[in-house]
């Protein structure tokens, strides 16, 4: 707020540092600052000083509320009541906010606006505050014709009266009006089922006049009685089924009637005479009218101008809402215009209605889920995007909210997003989070939402500061602000997918936040942009593992497992899968109940979504990797889930669910399981025709694990005589199936004549050609335990030959020199004493010709990491 031109400011006491000594403003130049913010600002700078406290309850500054961004109750209003002697104007929302008014104790109130108010608090109203003059009031069902009744008897001195979504509004309520109501000239019966268009007529005061979106008019009737009306200037019957017939009675018929509004009535707009209808200076204004240029070219007092800018927004703004079909052209060629020509009016409820309008009508017709990119190509080629961010500024905080919202939709537009950006916005959004009025925040924090889907755009908001911004937002506001904490939980988890931008949310304290929010917070979009967040945080930096873990972010994680919507379970899941992928996270997870709770996930979502059960089977496997969580998820009755989703047709969710299985199978205590509740003929159907090359190979490892090791009475749980019998016969069907398909599975990476040259030959080349069959590159991230790989190179020592040859095949994938892993592997290899076992397979003459060549590339494997290590040394 800048007085360059004021002569007060210009002689603020200033002290010797340089500073301005605030306190040595006149009353007359504060109550003019004071005058310049909103209702909780002004309240916060009276608390500051006691002088400020006298200036902040002047009576001049308390003669308008806007209660709408905030939760206005009694209590609330007890305490505003002092302030509110003057009060003239009051606008709300909701029912709540209307039942408080009447503790407002506001003698002096001439207007009111607002919604979802029930009869009896109307009446109530409108009994203790007899000199309104302006009601506007809707859609409000609850709404009676008795009602009208009561603003007649009860408020004589009435000018306008707006009233929406009203079931049935009778004659003897209108008659009511037209005898007690003298002075009442802007009539608005809007959206209302039944209108008793006949009893209209005995309001001989009227002179403009509204029935938009009203249903069941005879209009042949009606259009005879209207045009009788001595003072009607301005009418409106926009989203109507009137007539050309009725249209021409109207213009050609009344004497006074200067302005007829009928835009988007389908029966008149379908009429090819409408363009005969004569209007003889008069103005007709319909979706077939060139609008744009009414403002300028067509001269009406500022009585017209002012009722038909309210017509034109309010009829717009709810044409935009509906998205009828087949308008986009009457967006592009004059809506869109006509949107930003009503910014610029001087009136606040036009201008907002205005930006609520373009707000919405940008979006495409198809479920209002995508921006139009014509219509924003729209805004920001005729100056939208700076006029809008102007308003956004605005100290009226209703333009103020509408204006952030129109920013924050066309944000999602990637090439307007740019322009918001270069306009400032981003810096105007930061600000404008902070607001404590709730749809504003929400518009701007839904902005920056926006904005962060693009890279370009997340460092500007991180420089900004928005992500201490939004942090704070987060720990700050109450749970029922749940648009504000989704937006803001939203526009984290985008700034969250970059690793520079994770750290800064960690190191703002956002892990704990979000952990809080989850914990306190039921509502599923914010449950699932939180979760997001922390799936984001996991994901890229071991470092944020940990600041989960103590900022009790695995708990809140867990306990969403449970959440009652799908999304909320699935974003949980895919959490604690990133977070798994760490061995001090396993242990936290499991220490926190994560086993238990997944497994209960996983059980109870054998006909949930195919993504929710790859999820949950991927949080599995990441826990398996640890024995101790392996032998759990048997025995909290993980292993028959898991087969179930192996039999998914989706290869990513048999993916992920062989490979828990695959390290489920390494521990003896689960391969009964898995062989008792028909994982066998599961694995074996992966390992033969799955899509994913990467789940036949772990489908076969798993089947190897059951095969391998150990003697049939080993693996048999104690138990009487028969029951071992059956169980050992049981194992040994299992083993020699599972035998047969991982011959055949290794048997598709062989080639006999490749392979048998290569045996005969020493040369690199014939090992080469050898080797562009045998590698599996989706296998490289796999990672294997040093006791897994102690197990393959035992195989290596077996007596089936088809084990053997399957061993030396995984430790080949394994050591692959692209491979993630290949190196530690190498490492645990060497160390366990592989080579001299690869070396016997290798030279070995009775075995097949496929443990040979594999060994010999798992060697030149061993050989070449060997090579790698002392060169880098």
């Amino acid at each position: 707020m800048v007085f360059k031109n004021h002569s007060v400011w210009r002689k603020v006491a200033m002290k010797d540092n340089g500073f301005v000594d605030w306190t040595s403003l006149p009353d007359d130049a504060m109550i003019q600052l004071f005058s310049l913010l909103n209702n909780h600002d002004r309240a916060n700078l009276s608390a500051t000083c006691k002088a400020w406290r006298i200036v902040g309850a002047s009576k001049c500054l308390w003669t308008s509320l806007d209660l709408r961004g905030y939760k206005f109750n009694i209590t609330m209003a007890v305490s505003l009541s002092p302030r509110c002697v003057n009060l003239q104007q009051v606008r709300f929302r909701g029912a709540e906010s209307a039942d408080a008014i009447n503790h407002l104790n506001a003698m002096n109130l001439r207007d009111i606006s607002g919604d979802s108010i029930t009869e009896d608090t109307l009446t109530m109203l409108v009994s203790r505050h007899k000199d309104l003059r302006c009601i506007q009031v809707g859609p409000d069902d609850k709404v009676t014709s008795g009602s009208i009744k009561a603003i007649a008897f009860y408020c004589p001195k009435l000018k306008q009266l707006r009233l929406s979504g009203i079931k049935d509004v009778l004659a003897d309520s209108i008659n009511a009006l037209a005898n007690y109501c003298p002075n009442l000239v802007d009539i608005g019966f809007i959206d209302c089922l039944n209108v008793d268009g006949v009893a209209l007529g005995h309001v001989l005061s009227v002179r403009f006049l509204s029935v938009a979106g009203t249903s069941n008019t005879k209009w042949d009737v009606v259009s005879h009685v209207w045009c009788k009306l001595p003072e009607l200037i301005g009418l409106d019957v926009s989203r109507t089924d009137i007539s050309s017939t009725a249209v021409s009675m109207l213009l050609s018929s009344s004497r006074s009637l200067k302005v007829l509004c009928a835009l988007n009535c389908p029966v008149l707009e379908q009429d090819i005479t409408v363009n005969t209808v004569k209007t003889e200076g008069k103005l007709l204004l319909g979706l077939f009218s060139d609008i744009r240029n009414v403002f300028s070219d067509w001269g009406c007092s500022n009585e017209i101008m002012t009722w038909l800018k309210w017509i034109l927004s309010h009829t717009l703004l709810r044409i935009a809402k509906s998205s009828p079909q087949n308008l986009d052209y009457f967006w592009l060629k004059q809506g869109v215009a006509l949107f930003l020509s009503l910014l610029q009016c001087s009136q606040e409820d036009v201008q907002e209605m205005a930006a609520s309008g373009l707000a919405t009508c940008i979006f495409a017709n198809e479920g209002n889920a995508i921006i139009d990119p014509g219509k924003a190509e729209a805004v920001v080629k005729n100056g939208g995007v700076p006029l809008l961010l102007d308003l956004a500024k605005s100290w009226q905080e209703g333009i103020q909210s509408a204006a952030t919202k129109a920013i924050s939709n066309l944000s999602a537009d990637p090439n307007a997003a740019k322009t918001v950006s270069d306009e400032g916005g981003i810096g105007i959004f930061i600000e404008l989070a902070r607001s404590k009025n709730r749809q504003v925040s929400e518009a701007a924090t839904g902005g920056l939402w926006n904005l962060s889907v693009g890279e370009e755009h997340k460092a500007a908001i991180t420089e900004a500061g928005g992500i201490r911004t939004l942090v704070d937002i987060i720990s700050e506001w109450s749970s029922d602000a749940d648009g504000v904490l989704e937006c803001s939980a939203g526009a984290l988890a985008n700034l969250a997918a970059n690793k520079k931008y994770s750290r800064e949310i960690a190191i703002a304290g956002g892990v704990q936040s979000l952990a809080t929010l989850i914990n306190n917070c039921k509502f599923r979009g914010v449950q699932e942009q939180a979760t997001r967040c922390l799936v984001n945080l996991a994901a890229h930096s071991v470092r944020n593992g940990p600041n989960a873990r103590e900022a009790g972010a695995l708990e809140a994680l867990i306990q969403l497992t449970c959440s009652p919507h799908e999304g909320v379970r699935q974003v949980a899941a895919g959490a604690l899968w990133h977070l798994s992928l760490t061995n001090v996270n396993r242990e936290a997870i499991a220490a926190a109940g994560g086993v238990e709770a997944l497994v209960t996930l996983a059980q109870s979502s054998l006909n949930a979504s195919q993504c929710l059960q790859g999820m949950v089977a991927g949080a599995l496997w990441g826990l398996s990797m640890s024995k101790a969580n392996s032998i759990a998820i048997g025995r909290e009755g993980g292993i028959p889930p898991l087969i179930m989703f192996a039999h998914s047709d989706s290869h990513d969710v048999h993916e992920v669910a062989a490979g828990a299985l695959w390290n489920l199978a390494f521990d003896h205590s689960n391969v009964f399981q898995i062989v008792e509740e028909g994982g066998i003929p599961v694995l074996a159907r992966l390992c033969s025709s799955s899509e994913s090359r990467k789940a036949s190979f772990m489908a076969a490892l798993a089947l190897a694990y059951i095969c391998c090791g150990s003697r049939t009475n080993e693996l048999a749980p104690t138990g009487t005589s028969s029951e071992n019998t059956s169980k050992s016969v049981s194992l040994d069907e299992a083993r020699t199936t599972a035998l047969k398909h991982i011959e055949a599975f290794i048997l598709t990476f062989s080639d006999p004549q490749a392979f048998a040259a290569a045996v005969v030959s020493s040369s690199r080349a014939a090992l080469d050609q050898a080797i562009e069959r045998a590698y599996i590159l989706e296998t490289g991230i796999l990672r294997c335990s040093e006791a897994e790989i102690g197990r393959f190179i035992a195989m290596l020592r077996s007596s089936s030959s088809i084990l053997k040859a399957f061993a030396a095949f995984a430790l080949l994938q394994f050591t692959d020199p692209q491979g993630r892993n290949a190196v530690y592997h190498a490492s645990l290899m060497l160390d366990a004493g592989a080579l001299k076992v690869l070396r016997a397979a290798a030279a070995s003459a009775n075995e097949p010709v496929e443990v040979k060549i594999f060994a010999k590339i798992v060697l030149r494997n061993l050989e070449y990491h060997q090579q790698e290590t002392l060169y880098l040394v």
